[in-house]
């Protein structure tokens, strides 16, 4: 049973996929403008981030730091697993069906790679700082130098540049289409 085997992606979805993006980005941005935690400098003061630094009852921080941990780490990793997991699969039953020419061989191992690389960049930009926000959430009152939440927020601030250079160095058909417009 394949009851994805039907599935043509089109307009609609992309929509679909659009609107999901907006409002996965405003249930994690808007939350502080609107008093549930709010946003403070963080590590060396030149960038604002949520406040798990400290229990603050006015905003209620604790549930918002377990509902951003929940929902804007935990479900976007799974789903990220999931979906390059099933790629992975669908690409080869594809060359399964291809008898294992050498370009199809070529061709899942280059997904295969591109892939694995995603998940490890996924992982190395946001486990540090989900890491350290959750030590810090759960011992309040510890003392730390800036470096300390500087580095994991640098990593995870500039998360959304590595997806495209990825693409750019092990897509060889991302990389001719990138140069020809």
């Amino acid at each position: 049973c394949k009851p994805l085997s039907n599935f043509r992606f089109g307009e609609n979805h992309a929509i679909m996929g659009l609107a999901f993006t907006w409002i996965m980005a405003n249930s994690c941005a808007m939350p502080p403008l609107l008093g549930w935690s709010r946003y403070i400098p963080e590590g060396m003061q030149c960038a604002c981030g949520v406040d798990y630094y400290t229990p603050h009852p006015e905003t209620n921080n604790e549930s918002f730091v377990i509902y951003m941990f929940a929902v804007h780490f935990t479900i976007p990793l799974l789903v990220i697993a999931f979906c390059y997991g099933r790629l992975v699969c669908t690409v080869k039953d594809a060359a399964a069906q291809q008898q294992e020419s050498e370009t199809t061989q070529r061709a899942e191992r280059e997904v295969t790679r591109m892939v694995v690389v995603m998940v490890i960049a996924f992982l190395v930009c946001w486990i540090p700082y989900a890491s350290v926000a959750w030590y810090i959430f759960t011992h309040q009152g510890i003392t730390f130098g800036p470096v300390f939440m500087t580095v994991p927020s640098f990593f995870a601030k500039s998360s959304s540049i590595y997806n495209p250079l990825i693409y750019v160095c092990l897509n060889k058909q991302f990389r001719t289409c990138m140069i020809t417009t």
